[in-house]
């Protein structure tokens, strides 16, 4: 009996790794986000615009290990003869993962840890921005049933990029996760509820968002420059997404600086002239605020 319970811990694994390089190749993708329920009790609240944009996404995969499993987007944008290429989001997967980066608004995450136990069987999935600084992270499983791949899991995450430059009224967003793999790509399906958050306070909902990202499959060959950027491109991430994890493995709770000298960090990254080491680490040092 203990042979054949091995044997479904393994075969389910499987299942679980395959649908998340599902996640990878080329996608014609469709973002669409509007605002449901109002909780604010302002007469003079104002919820956000609809919101849809469209495009096309290469999701390489980076790294395809036992325990983990590595995927970086990258966005074409412009005609399909001569797009302009731009590093997107990363998503790390890591199965029965015990350490987190937790967000607590103001541009802060707090170090925490799970038991074995409370993660048994399941896969983190870590969210990084641009740069590849955290964003968010959070743990469940993998659900196989009825011919549907799906998981699912609620963790708090800064403002998305359609809303801080815009919103200053709330700091968190409550993110209602669920990664689903169709017949023709995937789907990000959301949940999220916009909170204020202050220190010794009890949280405040202000409004409830829906959000649904539809990733199609299509011929890896339209994403050829994309592709290619990433071979181009793969040795100075690499450095920065190294300098990174040792400063993730300093196991601390983290704060950033959101400028350095006006710039924000990807301004820093995205330069081409940006490929030295030592001046990677030094920049990306240069955005911990040891003032927290």
């Amino acid at each position: 009996m203990a042979f054949s319970l091995s044997i479904i811990g393994q075969n389910k694994k499987t299942q679980d790794r395959n649908a998340i390089k599902k996640m990878c190749g080329c996608f014609e993708v469709e973002f669409n986000f509007a605002e449901t329920f109002k909780y604010s009790s302002d007469s003079t609240y104002v919820p956000s615009k609809n919101y849809r944009s469209a495009g096309l996404e290469w999701a390489q995969l980076v790294s395809d290990e036992k325990n983990k499993i590595s995927i970086q987007h990258i966005l074409l944008v412009g005609p399909a003869s001569s797009p302009y290429v731009m590093k997107h989001w990363k998503q790390d997967w890591i199965f029965e993962n015990q350490e987190f980066y937790i967000y607590n608004g103001n541009n802060s995450w707090n170090y925490k840890t799970k038991s074995k136990g409370k993660v048994k069987n399941q896969w983190t999935q870590k969210v990084y921005q641009v740069d590849d600084s955290p964003r968010y992270e959070g743990s469940a499983t993998w659900v196989h049933v009825d011919g549907k791949s799906y998981w699912e899991n609620i963790t708090d995450a800064p403002l998305p990029r359609r809303e801080y430059s815009k919103r200053s009224d709330y700091n968190i967003t409550e993110r209602g996760n669920r990664q689903e793999i169709t017949n023709n790509g995937w789907i990000h399906d959301q949940d999220n509820s916009k909170i204020i958050r202050s220190k010794d306070k009890n949280d405040i909902l202000i409004a409830k968002e829906k959000g649904f990202n539809s990733y199609k499959k299509v011929d890896d060959r339209r994403c050829k420059a994309a592709a290619d950027w990433w071979i181009q491109n793969y040795s100075k991430w690499k450095t920065v997404r190294d300098k990174w994890t040792e400063i993730y493995s300093r196991k601390t709770d983290l704060k950033l600086h959101s400028l350095v000298d006006s710039k924000p960090l990807y301004s820093y990254l995205f330069d081409d002239a940006m490929i030295n080491e030592e001046t990677i680490n030094k920049t990306i040092e240069s955005f911990i605020n040891l003032n927290e």
